[in-house]
């Protein structure tokens, strides 16, 4: 009975379906699926050799400018691909070559390769480099030309330890110059602590050292002795005569002046003379014109002597020439019994009028 009542109902719903179909349609003969029987409509769960439908919606639109999709699950694309619209990436893009015209990032870039900026029209890349836009003005590290460099609009700041060095030799750190630094036009030093020169040195065109002839001056690039200080048209000098003699005096005709408390104490002149100033004391025996004396007496002179105004000398006779004042004295060199002690000028003349005074007792 079950059998047949499901005969029954499908029989119903077979005369049901073809009361509903209209009149001007056509039999289906060929029972095979082809474009020509579908217009319209929806086929799920579709299958075919090289296609799978397992949507549960619409996925993929096909319009005349293109097929439209959503999303897309591609594992290799064989041909070339051009994107004409923005493109944004989750994951990670692993390219052997990327050619861009301009990049804007805002993460970090891991490279194992060197960054290159390549020759184009077999010209160097001059004006490459790094750029950072913004701000007062565009910051710049940049390869230039004319000589090759690199330019940079900010300082360099290296970590402490870090130093700078030229073909691996250091020519510079934080506290010193290297080995290899032997030349600079340095304007300006702060305090120094020590400073060995090697050859000649001109400081301000007024302290010059000539190490040709090893002589130091002062106002002077040519100086007339070991060292020399100019003035004007004058020259005092510090030397060593050919006797091995120190010399200190002036190599022009001008007189020299030792002072004290700003104060003239002693004067030499240009002529050679000598002039103490002030109250002097001698604490030793003094000569004049003797070499080798005897220093049982203060002064030994070997020429006459004069103190106030009176001029007193050595003879045996009486002057017989040369000007003399009353007054001036000329001890006998050779007393004797009976003899004179010496005779006194009594009237100015020449040689002047002169009597003998202190008999010697016979």
């Amino acid at each position: 009975m079950t059998d047949i009542r499901k005969s029954l109902e499908s029989l119903a719903d077979a005369i049901e379906q073809i009361s509903n179909t209209p009149k001007d349609s056509k039999p289906i003969l060929d029972r095979e699926l082809s474009g020509n029987k579908i217009n319209g409509g929806t086929i799920t769960n579709f299958a075919s050799q090289g296609i799978k439908d397992e949507a549960t919606s619409g996925v993929v639109v096909v319009k005349n400018d293109g097929i439209h999709v959503d999303a897309m699950h591609v594992n290799v694309v064989q041909n070339d691909l051009a994107v004409k619209g923005n493109l944004t990436v989750d994951g990670a893009v692993h390219a052997k070559k990327l050619h861009v015209e301009e990049i804007t990032s805002d993460v970090r870039h891991e490279r194992s390769d060197p960054l290159s900026f390549v020759n184009v029209n077999n010209s160097i890349a001059y004006g490459k480099g790094l750029v950072w836009p913004g701000g007062e003005y565009t910051k710049q590290f940049i390869l230039q030309q004319r000589p090759d460099r690199f330019f940079s609009t900010e300082s360099l700041d290296l970590n402490q330890g870090k130093n700078y060095y030229i073909a691996g030799q250091e020519v510079l750190s934080q506290t010193a110059l290297g080995n290899s630094v032997t030349k600079s036009n340095i304007k300006q030093l702060g305090t120094l602590s020590k400073l060995d020169v090697d050859g000649p040195l001109n400081v301000d065109n007024f302290i010059i050292y000539d190490a040709n002839t090893e002589r130091l001056g002062l106002g002077t690039d040519v100086p007339n002795g070991a060292l020399s200080i100019s003035n004007l048209d004058h020259e005092l000098i510090i030397d060593s005569n050919d006797r091995n003699e120190f010399v200190i005096g002036s190599y022009t005709n001008v007189a020299i002046n030792l002072i004290t408390d700003d104060t003239e104490r002693l004067t030499i002149t240009e002529t050679g003379s000598v002039v103490v100033h002030g109250k002097t004391t001698f604490k030793d025996k003094i000569s004049v014109g003797v070499k080798n004396f005897n220093t049982d007496a203060d002064i030994t002179t070997a020429g006459p002597v004069r103190f106030q105004g009176k001029k007193f000398e050595v003879s045996d006779e009486i002057p017989t020439s040369g000007n003399y004042n009353v007054g001036d004295i000329v001890w006998n060199s050779n007393p004797r019994p009976a003899a004179y002690v010496g005779w006194i000028c009594i009237k100015t003349g020449s040689p002047g009028d002169w009597k003998p005074f202190a008999q010697i007792s016979s």
